[in-house]
């Protein structure tokens, strides 16, 4: 009876146990609560989870929630992992493994929660929330600005649309930022403010959202010199923030003028033949016309209207100097608002300078000449005088004392405004001085046999020189400032020796000669690399330089002389001893040309006829 009664409390604990450890058993499930994708990309939904004890088998389930009801979109069991269909994730879906959900393509309608269910018998059921979050940058904003000008008023009880700022297919929704210079304005939606937003958003049917927001103003005169643009702000994965900002724009405002600007636009001082403009302008929106008046004494000098509010004057002269008026015609200006400005033009002039005495001035050599200029301008000038762009006076007043023929030639009087660039005047006059030719130094020629020679003589002198060349040759004349050069070109076998060639210049005063011994550069000694001693002067040799010459020459004809002599001598007693041949034969064998120390002689026909007769009375006839 015992056993029974403890066999019965046995089973009884066993069962209390069973059921006490089915009540203390616990399923846990884990997912990441928030995931955040870019719209396009693929997002993964991890999920896990713990028994204790562990059931014999569990089942996982993925739900997403429609209508407010849960749909089952895969699940895994001991058969295996399964996908639903006809789910709007179907075709986009997997399920791994480990129990995370895929989503490939991922679309905005994809934000959503999704729900990992763990299913352990009769351990019990859990499950765990992960929400997926799409984001989508939005294209850049747009502004469309009101095409019609703006009217600034006075009046505060209205405000003027400005212009609108669109930014499209952002996700999640974006928010826009106007800006006036670069300076975010308030986020004002109250219409009885100056200025206010007015925002609006269109989710479009790919899930996106369009948003748009309206600027309203009033704006001042000062507006019209702001620049305006719009900020697009959305939210990218990771708490990250971003901004895309417009094109920038102006407003196009009316507004009536207060002062009027006169200004001159040419830089630096105005001179007598520059073409002027005058520019008038106003503070106002639109400009006015304008009406140009000059001031004559007491009274004003129309001058025209002009839309544009410029005046031309073109090549002014000193009477276009004055006071200039501009007179704005704005009739939407206030009573108190000034509509003219004057400006003051001042041209600047040089009168013509006049030279005493007038030229051309001729002189004598030797004289004292005195030069003097004058001229009248608007502000201090300068008087130079120049001779070949040298400098010869800065006072209007040249003094030559003993003029010389190098003094001859064009003298330059330049008037100048220094306050003035490019401001100046000149005169000129010409001086001639009166006087007989002066031959410049010039260098010996040098020339071979049998070529030209070209020789050039330069002389000064009033009247102008002329010119003979001894000997003669093919003469040309040419006239450089107050110089007049005659170049001759002759045979250097024209050219004797012992005289050279002799330039000689002449005008009604005298004359001047200059003789050019030439060289033949064939003779090393007659030459340019002849020593200094022998060359002498560069234009002339010396004395003794041609006498040493001229010994030479008798020297070597006598030695030439001698020479022939014995020659002949040698001929004449060859012949008589018979050795010497005078056949035909014979002559081919002389000229062989392999003795390098045999006399070769070829006699013309009235050389040889000449020796017969002076030498030889009487021979043989194959004898020489």
């Amino acid at each position: 009876m015992e056993g029974a009664v403890l066999g019965r409390f046995g089973i009884c604990c066993t069962l209390l146990a069973v059921a006490l450890q089915v009540c203390l058993a616990t399923v846990n499930v884990t997912v990441t609560p928030m995931v955040e994708v870019i719209k396009g990309e693929t997002a993964k939904l991890p999920c896990s989870y713990t028994i204790s004890p562990h059931p014999p088998s569990t089942v996982v389930h993925w739900f997403i929630e429609v209508a407010g009801a849960r749909k089952q979109i895969a699940y895994k069991s001991s058969q295996g992992v399964s996908v639903d269909a006809g789910t709007p994730l179907t075709e986009r879906l997997t399920m791994g493994e480990d129990l995370s959900l895929t989503i490939s393509s991922v679309m905005v309608d994809d934000q959503r929660s999704f729900f990992c269910q763990v299913t352990a018998g009769a351990v019990g059921v859990a499950d765990a929330e992960t929400k997926v979050k799409v984001f989508f940058a939005p294209e850049k904003p747009v502004i469309t600005d009101n095409k019609q000008a703006i009217t600034v008023s006075h009046d505060t009880t209205s405000s003027s649309e400005v212009g609108k700022c669109t930014s499209r297919n952002a996700s999640p929704e974006p928010r826009i930022i106007w800006f006036k210079d670069d300076t975010p304005l308030p986020d004002e939606r109250n219409r009885k403010e100056k200025t206010y937003m007015i925002p609006s958003m269109v989710k479009e049917a790919s899930g996106l959202y369009t948003m748009t927001s309206t600027l309203y103003m009033q704006p001042v005169k000062a507006d019209a010199k702001s620049v305006f643009h719009c900020t697009v702000e959305y939210s990218m994965p990771g708490g990250l923030i971003k901004q895309e900002s417009s094109d920038k724009f102006n407003l196009s405002l009316l507004y009536p003028t207060e002062n009027v600007f006169f200004k001159l636009k040419n830089q630096g001082p105005i001179k007598e033949g520059d073409d002027v403009e005058m520019e008038c302008e106003t503070d106002g929106n639109p400009q006015p016309e304008f009406e140009f008046y000059k001031k004559d004494t007491s009274k004003e000098l129309p001058l025209g209207t002009h839309q544009k509010g410029t005046l031309y004057i073109m090549n002014v002269s000193r009477n276009d100097s004055g006071t200039y008026k501009c007179d704005a015609q704005d009739f939407d200006a206030s009573e108190n608002a000034i509509l003219f400005k004057t400006l003051r033009l001042r041209v600047h002039y040089i009168d013509p300078v006049k030279v005493t005495p007038e030229g051309p001035l001729i002189v004598n050599k030797g004289d004292v000449v005195e030069l003097q200029c004058k001229t009248k301008s608007s502000d201090t000038h300068t008087l130079q005088w120049k001779k070949d762009s040298k400098e010869l006076s800065n006072n209007g007043v040249l003094t030559i004392q003993s003029v010389t023929l190098t003094d001859a030639g064009v003298y330059l009087c330049v008037g100048a405004v220094p306050s003035v660039p490019g401001l100046q005047k000149q005169a000129s006059i010409t001086l001639k001085v009166r006087g007989q030719p002066e031959i410049d130094a010039s260098v010996d020629g040098f020339f071979a046999k049998g070529d030209e020679v070209t020789l050039n003589c330069s002389a000064l002198g009033y009247p102008a020189p002329q010119f003979t060349w001894t000997p003669s040759g093919k003469e040309s004349v040419t006239v450089v400032g107050n110089r007049v050069i005659s170049t001759v070109t002759l045979k250097a076998t024209a050219v004797d020796p012992n005289n050279g060639v002799v330039c000689e210049a002449y005008n009604d005063h005298g004359k001047a000669k200059r003789k050019f011994e030439v060289f033949d550069k064939s003779d090393p000694d007659n030459g340019p690399d002849a020593n200094a001693a022998n060359r002498g002067n560069p234009v002339f040799k010396t004395a003794e330089k041609q006498q040493g010459g001229s010994s030479a020459v008798v020297i070597a004809v006598v030695v030439c002389v001698l020479l022939l002599l014995i020659m002949v001598a040698l001929l004449f007693f060859l012949s008589k001893k018979g050795k010497l041949s005078c056949g035909k034969k014979d002559e081919k064998d002389v000229p062989s040309g392999n003795d390098k120390n045999s006399i070769v002689m070829e006699r013309k026909s009235s050389e040889k006829g000449n020796e017969e007769t002076g030498l030889i009375n009487k021979k043989h006839p194959e004898q020489c």
